[in-house]
């Protein structure tokens, strides 16, 4: 179904989506997407376009944006756009405003944008705007979004659903200090608020996603041949829990991921220095 390797199809074991089950939880709803231009974000908003739902799709690209529009909008869905970078401040702001503005509120968040960087420490000293900018867009700016719509979700009795990574359940690696750390921070403060929102009767999902075959791994060449999700089956998982509202969903495997995580912390921050020190010799 999704051009998958052996390995790929045993790690990603496939999502059964029940079409008739998702169209009556989100027929009439107005479904916000953000970082909707590529990726799971544009395979989101075509897997919806099918059904009787108003899409917000937010993004940088307003040409992609507008390409997607017209292409979606001969389907059955009424289609949004808006264009924002919502590291910017006063963009985000406009982006509030036109959400507030909507006549029939918001009924489901899919807070999906977000930004990955691979770098050493050596090689970030002078680069302090790689941590602020990562944590802009993966931790302040859905913070933010959260906060000015929470009143209309509580009142819709609306859903959020956070796309996360597997590393947030992980021992940190190097490299990539300032993405982890982003993500962290805001699936820490997602499920920090989540039992306060659910008793609002707002549901909350998380969905922990290994590497994703998306354009923002293509820069980092390590990732070439690695086994990847595709970004169409991370659609249908977002996609079910629309009508299913489970809190959790992550790969099979995790478990025993964060199981090495908690018992082979102390070996593998040694061998890790280890190796690092061998590399730079």
């Amino acid at each position: 179904m999704y051009n998958y390797t052996l390995l790929e199809s045993l790690l990603f074991v496939p999502t059964r989506l029940d079409k008739e089950k998702l169209a009556n939880a989100v027929y009439g709803k107005t479904i916000v997407i953000t970082g909707a231009s590529s990726g799971i974000g544009e395979q989101v908003a075509k897997l919806l376009a099918d059904f009787h739902v108003h899409i917000i799709l937010v993004a940088r690209r307003e040409e992609k944006l507008q390409e997607m529009k017209r292409e979606l909008e001969t389907r059955a869905a009424k289609v949004s756009i808006f264009r924002a970078d919502l590291r910017d401040s006063a963009e985000m702001d406009g982006f509030l405003a036109f959400l507030l503005q909507q006549p029939d509120g918001i009924d489901i968040v899919v807070s999906n944008a977000g930004i990955s960087i691979r770098r050493s420490i050596m090689d970030s000293l002078d680069r302090n705007h790689d941590f602020t900018r990562t944590m802009a867009i993966n931790y302040f700016a859905p913070v933010k979004l959260l906060l000015a719509i929470i009143p209309q979700l509580k009142q819709k009795k609306g859903h959020i659903i956070n796309v996360s990574t597997i590393n947030t359940s992980l021992v940190p690696i190097p490299f990539w200090a300032a993405y982890q750390a982003s993500k962290s921070a805001f699936d820490t403060w997602f499920r920090s608020a989540a039992p306060e929102l659910n008793a609002m009767e707002i549901s909350t999902t998380s969905i922990y996603l290994p590497l994703v075959k998306t354009p923002m791994i293509l820069p980092t060449a390590a990732y070439k041949n690695m086994p990847a999700m595709s970004a169409e089956h991370v659609a249908v998982m977002i996609a079910k829990s629309m009508y299913t509202k489970q809190k959790k969903m992550r790969p099979w495997w995790l478990i025993f991921g964060q199981l090495a995580s908690v018992l082979g912390r102390g070996l593998w921050e040694w061998a890790m220095a280890g190796r690092l020190r061998n590399r730079r010799k």
